[in-house]
């Protein structure tokens, strides 16, 4: 089973995309299940028919669902709430401490996070496609396996044995699966202009931050090219087009990820039948589950001169605000706000860092002999 997430800035015709992709894999045989954890809910405009929260049957081997997030708030939080509530009472804390502990920072993410997991291992799906929010919503959404397990290793939950046990082991399965190149990949939607390719710059560096692949950006909504067409409007999409060809071209030679592009229609694709034609552009060449992009590992060390070179692999732009520092044997990285704690090989760990610079490769750090020793 493959579970694809699509996302992007809001706006950039993702929902679009997600229906589309799972329109093709049912037509092709495939058994698909395509749900929505955007708040906005328009996934069921896209396939022209309603949803619920439960899979429900849009045609021969596809299904789709919107997540309830507030519903699963009030059906499974509160009774994870009162059972985490007395087990804490029962270790020693007090009722009012018990009461904090348990008021957990992105519940709603979470349980939309865990549903999509449900449905994924529940059913009989060759394929998942998930309709994420936007970039934002969806980097807290991703990131939640490990902030909160993180959360619960600085309070007093840690070692609580019973439920707060079993969100923790809950909490790694997710991170697990989403980390898995060969179960989850993100499909980055972005349209071709100057402030989205910030963002979605951005957003490539903190999913590799996360540890989440990125299997191919697809850049939606280009203008059609004016071709041998006169008057002002032919001279409109040609200029139009010119800025996003260069926009496209920006993209190509920062990044070796596959870029797939799709053109503006001026009819929206709404329906089975729409969506097919529009998922015979996006994948032409191609088929949805096929990987076209493995993930470089994320550490590579070489030796050079007297020492090494360890290279990080993500993503950095010249605009990154960049910070690095050392804690004992791990590697404190830090991009536009995002952090993460980088194990060191163990053969580097008796070494200081002496420099590092951002190449094509990623971020690039010298090590040379620690004359203190360790």
């Amino acid at each position: 089973m493959r579970i694809l997430l699509f996302t992007g800035k809001g706006g950039v015709g993702k929902t679009t995309l997600a229906a589309a992709t799972a329109a093709r894999l049912a037509a092709g045989g495939h058994k698909a299940l395509v749900v929505s954890t955007d708040p906005a809910h328009s996934l069921a405009d896209a396939f022209g028919v309603p949803l619920s929260a439960d899979p429900s049957e849009v045609d021969s081997l596809l299904f789709a669902a919107h997540v309830d997030s507030r519903r699963l708030v009030d059906q499974s939080w509160r009774e994870l709430r009162a059972q985490l509530r007395t087990v804490l009472t029962g270790a020693g804390l007090d009722e009012l401490d018990a009461e904090e502990l348990t008021v957990l920072p992105g519940v709603d993410e979470l349980l939309a996070l865990t549903e999509v997991a449900r449905l994924a291992g529940t059913g009989p799906w060759e394929a998942v496609i998930v309709d994420c929010g936007p970039t934002a919503e969806t980097l807290r959404l991703l990131a939640l396996p490990d902030a909160i397990a993180g959360y619960l290793n600085r309070t007093h939950w840690k070692g609580v044995a019973g439920a707060a046990g079993r969100l923790a082991a809950h909490l790694a399965s997710l991170r697990r699966l989403l980390a898995d190149p060969d179960v989850a990949a993100v499909r980055l939607v972005l349209t071709p202009e100057r402030m989205v390719l910030a963002e979605t710059r951005r957003t490539l560096t903190a999913l590799a931050l996360r540890g989440i692949h990125v299997d191919r950006l697809v850049a939606n909504r280009l203008v059609p090219r004016a071709r041998k067409w006169g008057g002002p409007a032919a001279s409109w999409l040609r200029t139009r087009r010119a800025e996003q060809d260069a926009v496209l071209a920006e993209l190509a030679a920062s990044t070796p990820l596959p870029v797939q592009v799709v053109e503006h229609r001026a009819a929206e694709p709404v329906g089975r039948a729409a969506l097919l034609e529009l998922a015979a552009e996006l994948y032409a060449g191609s088929e949805p589950l096929e990987r076209r992009h493995d993930p470089a590992p994320l550490l590579r060390v070489r030796t050079a001169g007297s020492g090494y070179e360890l290279t990080v692999a993500i993503p950095l732009s010249d605009a990154a605000d960049l910070d690095l520092a050392r804690v004992g044997d791990d590697l404190v990285i830090t991009v536009d706000g995002v952090r993460r704690l980088v194990a060191l090989p163990v053969l580097l760990r008796r070494f200081a860092v002496t420099d590092a610079e951002a190449d094509a490769g990623g971020l690039v750090l010298r090590f040379q002999p620690d004359g203190a020793g360790r």
